[in-house]
C-alpha cells in the first residue's frame, strides 16, 4: 500500500510540473489574416518568441496560467492569459489596427526582439510613415530622411558632384557604422557614396543608437550606428511604383514587390534616376552633376519549418555622376573649358542569413555578406581608381529566458582595398579583424532594466609600408529606469575603437590626391557616454505631447589627422591632442486627434579638437541646430507637412565663420485608393550658399571650391505618383 501512494504521489507531482509547447496563431481581427509579430511570456522576463508567419510553438515548463504580451507594427498591443494543460491545438490571437502605436515598434538592431519602451540602449526610430513621406521628397536615396533628424548631419564633401557622408554628434562621418539590415557594408573607400547609393524605398523602418555601440557591431561604431531594415514579405502581397520628376531635371523610377506563401517568399526593388546638370547661381559650374544610376535587389526567403527563415539577397548598383564646368558637361569642352569630376561606381553586395528558432526563447543567427565596390575619379589633371572587397561574417546566439535575455556571438570582418592605377605611392591596404562579444540584459523589475555587453577584437592592418596589431576589449553598459508611466530616464557609456583609414572626408573632399600611404599609425580610441529623460503625457482627451532630452559627450584619443609634409603631399599621423564632442537634442512632440503632429528638434553641439592651434572647434559643425515639422493627415485622403530649419554659424578649416541660415519647406500628398499624387516644395526660400559667396573661386581650368556649409542647389520642386496594389 505504501508502494502505491508512493507511485500515486510521484504521479501528481510529475503531473503539476508537467511541460507543454502550444501553437500560438496571431491574426488580423479584420480579415483574419496571419500577422508577424512578437509574443512576450511575463513573469519570466518578458522573454519573446517571434511569429514571422502568424504562428510559432511556445514552451511552458510548466502548468499553471501564463499572461501572453502580443506586439506587432501598426496593431494595438494585447495581453491573453494561457491555462496549461491547454487541450486545443491552436490558441488563438485576434489584433486590432493602432494608427499611434510607437511605443510598440520591435527594435531589431539590440538582437532581443523587444519592444523600444523595453529596450535599455537609447534606440531612435524612424517608422514606415515617414519613410514614405520622405520618399516624396528624394527617392533616390537616403540623404534627406537623414538631414531632417535632430543631431544627424548629411556633410556634402564635393562642390560640384554632391558626394556627401553622414555625422552624428559633430563627429566625422567615419566615425558612424552604417548598416543594412545588420551587414556592414559601407565602409572604408565605399563610404564617400554610401548614403547616395541605399534608397530608401525598400525600408520598412530605420534604428539610429547614438553613442558609443561597439559591443554588437565592433569598430567604427563611435559616433552611432545606423540600421536601415527591408521590408519582408508580408501574408498580402505588396506592389508598388513611384515616378517623380523634379524642376532641376531629376527623375526617379521606382519598383518595390513582395509576397509569400507557406513555404517561399519574396522581395524585389528595382530603382532607376536621372539627373541632368544644374547651374543655379550661373556661375558656369554645376551644382547638381550629371548623373544616372540603377539599383536592382531581389530577396528570396525559404520557410522549412515553422522555426526557420533562410534568407538570399544580393543588391546590384551602378552609377555614374559627373559635375564641373557646364560647357564640358554640354560636350563642348575646348582649350578654355576642360575642368570635370567624374566618379563611376559599381556595388554588389550578397547576403546570406538564416534565423532558426530553439524553442523556449532561444534562437540562432548566421549572417554572412560579400561586397566588392568598384570606383574611379577622373578630374582634367587627375584620374584615382581602385575595389574595395569586403566579406562579413556573424554567428550569434540569443537566449531569452525568465528576467535575463543573453546575446552570444563572434564575427570576422576582413577588407582589401586595391589601387587599380600604377601610382608612386602604393596605398593598397588590407585588414582583418576577428571579434566575441556578449551582452546581458537583465529585468531587475518592471521598471529597472540594466543591459550590459563586453566585446574582444583583433584586428590586424597592414600595407607595404607597415604591420600593425592591436587588440581590444570594449566594455559598454546601458540602463532604462521607468519611473512612473510617465517618466523614463535611459543612461549609457562605453569605449570603442576606429581602425585607421584613407578614406575620411578630408581626402574625399581633395579626390585622394597627393595623399600617402599610412604608415606607423595606431587605432583610434574612444570613451563616451549619452543620459536622456523622457515624458509623455495625454494633457487633453484628444492631445498628446511627449518630451525627450538627451546629454550626450564623447572623447577620442589618438585622433587620425591629415597634414601637409615638406614635399606639399598629404600624411595622416596620430595626434598628440584629442577630439570632444559635448552637447544636448531637445525633441518634442504634440499629437492632436491624430490628424494633426507636430515635431520640434533642437541640437546643441561643442565639438573641439584639442591638437589644433589657436581655435579649436572642429570645422562645419554648427553649435545650433533647430528643426521643426507641422504634419496634418487624415488617413486614405490626405496629408500636408510644413518644415522649419535653422542652423547657426560653423567654422570653417581655416578659421571663418559662415552666417547661420534657415530654410523652409511644404509638401502635400493626396492618396485614392490605389495610388497617390504628390507635391514637394524644398526650401523654398532658396537658401543656398552662392548667395553669402561665390562657391568657386580660381580661373575656369584650375578652380577652388569653397567647402560646403549650406545647399548648393537652392529652391527645388518636384512631384509624382505612386502606385500601389
Amino acid at each position: 500500500m505504501r508502494v502505491y501512494i508512493s507511485l500515486l504521489l510521484l504521479c501528481g507531482s510529475m503531473l503539476c510540473r508537467a511541460q507543454q509547447s502550444v501553437t500560438i496563431e496571431v491574426k488580423n481581427a479584420e480579415n483574419e489574416r496571419p500577422v508577424s509579430a512578437t509574443v512576450l511570456v511575463k513573469g519570466k522576463g518578458e522573454s519573446s518568441i517571434t511569429v514571422s508567419n502568424g504562428r510559432a510553438s511556445i514552451y511552458f515548463p510548466a502548468n499553471g496560467n501564463y499572461t501572453l504580451m502580443v506586439t506587432a507594427i501598426g496593431f494595438q498591443q494585447v495581453e491573453k492569459i494561457i491555462s496549461i494543460p491547454y487541450q486545443l491545438p491552436v490558441f488563438e490571437i485576434q489584433l486590432q489596427h493602432e494608427e499611434e502605436e510607437m511605443e510598440e515598434i520591435i527594435v531589431q538592431s539590440t538582437r532581443t526582439g523587444r519592444t523600444i519602451a523595453n529596450v535599455p540602449t537609447r534606440v531612435e526610430v524612424i517608422d514606415f510613415e515617414e519613410i514614405d513621406e520622405k520618399n516624396n521628397m528624394r527617392p533616390a536615396n537616403v540623404a534627406m530622411l537623414l538631414h531632417e533628424s535632430t543631431g544627424i548631419q548629411v556633410q556634402q564633401t564635393s562642390a560640384t558632384s554632391g558626394n556627401a557622408s553622414i555625422r552624428i554628434q559633430g563627429l566625422d562621418g567615419r566615425y558612424t557604422q552604417l548598416l543594412k539590415d545588420g551587414f556592414a557594408n559601407f565602409g572604408n573607400f565605399s563610404s564617400g557614396l554610401s548614403v547616395l547609393e541605399i534608397p530608401p524605398l525598400d525600408l520598412k523602418q530605420v534604428e539610429i543608437i547614438k553613442g558609443p555601440a561597439s559591443t554588437l557591431y565592433g569598430g567604427g561604431a563611435i559616433a552611432g550606428v545606423i540600421n536601415f531594415i527591408s521590408k519582408t514579405p508580408g501574408a498580402d502581397p505588396e506592389y508598388s511604383l513611384l515616378i517623380n520628376q523634379s524642376n532641376i531635371g531629376q527623375r526617379n523610377i521606382g519598383g518595390f514587390a513582395s509576397g509569400r506563401n507557406k513555404k517561399a517568399g519574396f522581395t524585389m526593388l528595382a530603382l532607376y534616376n536621372t539627373s541632368k546638370a544644374y547651374d543655379v547661381d550661373e556661375d558656369g559650374f554645376s551644382e547638381v552633376p550629371l548623373s544616372d544610376d540603377i539599383t536592382f535587389n531581389p530577396k528570396l526567403f525559404l520557410y522549412p519549418n515553422e522555426s526557420t527563415t533562410i534568407s538570399f539577397g544580393h543588391s546590384a548598383s551602378f552609377a555614374e555622376r559627373t559635375g564641373g564646368d557646364m560647357v564640358v558637361l554640354n560636350d563642348k569642352a575646348d582649350s578654355a573649358h576642360q575642368y570635370f569630376e567624374k566618379n563611376e561606381t559599381s556595388r554588389n553586395i550578397s547576403t546570406f542569413e538564416l534565423d532558426k528558432a530553439l524553442g523556449a526563447g532561444k534562437k540562432l543567427v548566421v549572417k554572412q555578406s560579400l561586397s566588392f565596390f568598384d570606383r574611379s575619379i577622373r578630374l582634367s589633371d587627375l584620374s584615382f581608381s581602385g575595389d574595395d572587397l569586403s566579406a562579413f561574417s556573424d554567428l550569434s546566439y540569443v537566449s531569452n529566458a525568465d528576467q535575463h535575455s543573453w546575446v552570444f556571438g563572434a564575427n570576422y570582418i576582413y577588407n582589401r582595398f586595391n589601387e587599380q592605377l600604377s601610382s608612386s605611392a602604393d596605398r593598397d591596404n588590407v585588414s582583418r579583424t576577428i571579434g566575441a562579444y556578449g551582452q546581458h540584459t537583465w529585468d531587475a523589475s518592471d521598471n529597472i532594466k540594466l543591459e550590459s555587453g563586453l566585446r574582444l577584437d583583433r584586428m590586424h592592418n597592414e600595407n607595404s609600408s607597415y604591420k600593425n596589431t592591436e587588440w581590444f576589449l570594449l566594455p559598454r553598459v546601458s540602463l532604462l529606469v521607468k519611473y512612473s508611466p510617465k517618466w523614463s530616464s535611459r543612461f549609457g557609456g562605453g569605449l570603442g575603437y576606429k581602425a585607421p583609414t584613407l578614406f575620411t572626408e578630408e581626402t574625399e573632399s581633395i579626390q585622394y590626391r597627393r595623399v600617402k600611404q599610412l604608415n606607423n599609425v595606431t587605432s583610434e580610441r574612444s570613451y563616451g557616454s549619452t543620459v536622456d529623460v523622457n515624458f509623455k503625457t495625454a494633457i487633453a482627451e484628444d492631445c498628446e505631447v511627449s518630451f525627450n532630452q538627451l546629454f550626450f559627450y564623447t572623447r577620442i584619443n589618438n585622433p587620425l589627422v591629415l597634414q601637409k609634409n615638406s614635399s606639399n603631399e598629404f600624411v595622416f599621423s596620430n595626434a598628440a591632442g584629442h577630439v570632444r564632442s559635448t552637447g544636448f537634442e531637445t525633441n518634442a512632440r504634440l499629437v492632436y486627434k491624430e490628424n494633426f503632429k507636430l515635431f520640434a528638434g533642437y541640437t546643441y553641439t561643442n565639438a573641439v579638437a584639442t591638437y589644433r592651434a589657436g581655435n579649436q572647434f572642429l570645422p562645419l559643425v554648427p553649435r545650433h541646430k533647430l528643426n521643426s515639422a507641422l504634419i496634418y493627415e487624415k488617413e486614405g485622403v490626405i496629408k500636408l507637412g510644413l518644415e522649419g530649419y535653422f542652423t547657426g554659424r560653423q567654422f570653417l578649416s581655416d578659421g571663418t565663420v559662415t552666417p547661420a541660415y534657415k530654410e523652409l519647406g511644404f509638401m502635400a500628398e493626396k492618396l485614392f485608393k490605389h495610388f497617390s499624387l504628390f507635391i514637394n516644395f524644398e526650401n523654398f526660400t532658396d537658401t543656398r550658399q552662392s548667395r553669402y559667396k561665390p562657391v568657386v573661386s580660381g580661373d575656369r581650368l584650375n578652380p577652388r571650391f569653397d567647402e560646403i556649409w549650406n545647399h548648393t542647389e537652392g529652391f527645388v520642386w518636384n512631384g509624382g505618383i505612386k502606385l500601389k496594389w
